[in-house]
């Protein structure tokens, strides 16, 4: 009896080596943990204006659709992207996804700011990212190691 037991946990191990020696594995990972982490620090300095001043990203006619000021609505935006990051964390398959909607609306507001296009760009290859991400995690979803 204990050595089927020890043959199970040995089997166990065993095939945790194996999906973190896998690439396609190891590509979910990179991606859940940055896409966790980058939206939950960047909706954090959304409160901080730490790395850049944030409303000056917000388009114009955003900011006059939005109540308040162009700060109050970067602040909602700083809860959204926190709440997106903890999803990714939690539940890639679906905060990929998530992720990658939010990218869509960043960039569209990017592109109705002139000389803001090539952060509009980077954005477009984070959003290709980020789905990316919700198809890795369709494949690995079973998978814990």
């Amino acid at each position: 009896m204990a050595s089927t037991t020890t043959g199970t946990s040995t089997g166990s191990a065993s095939r945790r080596r194996a999906s973190f020696a896998d690439p396609g594995y190891q590509a979910f990972m990179i991606l859940r943990t940055g896409f966790t982490v980058a939206p939950i620090l960047f909706g954090l300095d959304k409160f901080a204006n730490l790395l850049v001043d944030w409303p000056t990203y917000l388009a114009p006619w955003i900011d006059d659709i939005f109540p308040g000021s162009a700060q109050a609505a970067m602040y909602t935006v700083g809860v959204i992207e926190i709440v997106a990051g903890l999803v990714v964390a939690v539940a890639p398959r679906f905060g990929g996804w998530l992720v990658a909607g939010w990218l869509a609306g960043i960039i569209v507001n990017l592109l109705t700011i002139p000389g803001y296009y090539d952060i509009a760009l980077r954005d477009f290859g984070l959003l290709l990212a980020a789905v990316a991400l919700a198809r890795l995690a369709r494949r690995y979803r079973a998978e814990r190691p």
